[in-house]
């Protein structure tokens, strides 16, 4: 069973840093393409930054130089490092990667982790 389960979220004042990880289980054959999203509330979700296999990397303008995507391609690991946090960064934050197994190849979700910045 594949799972993506991420954690590091949390409360932290404008101006700060947060860390999240995206920790992905269960029959992978290979982990692939993995973006990270958010949803602020009445809001749509939005995709944050994506990484390829290779470390190719995309981010949100709203976010560059401040968001940093990486991964960890051995332990099965995404993460994405917030530095100067805003208070428009307020957010249920969702990893999603497209995960390859012995007898599919889809996209899985995290159950996300709330990240509120206070002004």
């Amino acid at each position: 069973q594949v799972q993506l389960v991420e954690s590091g979220g949390g409360l932290v004042q404008a101006g700060g840093s947060l860390r999240l990880s995206c920790a992905a289980s269960g029959g992978i054959s290979r982990f692939g393409t993995m973006h990270w999203y958010r949803q602020a509330p009445g809001k749509l979700r939005e995709l944050v930054a994506s990484i390829t296999v290779e470390g190719n990397t995309n981010h949100v303008d709203s976010v560059k130089g401040r968001f940093t995507i990486s991964r960890d391609n051995a332990r099965k690991m995404g993460y994405l490092q917030m530095n100067s946090l805003k208070p428009e960064d307020t957010a249920v934050y969702y990893c999603s990667a497209l995960i390859q197994t012995l007898s599919t190849s889809t996209w899985y979700w995290g159950q996300g982790t709330q990240v509120t910045v206070s002004s």
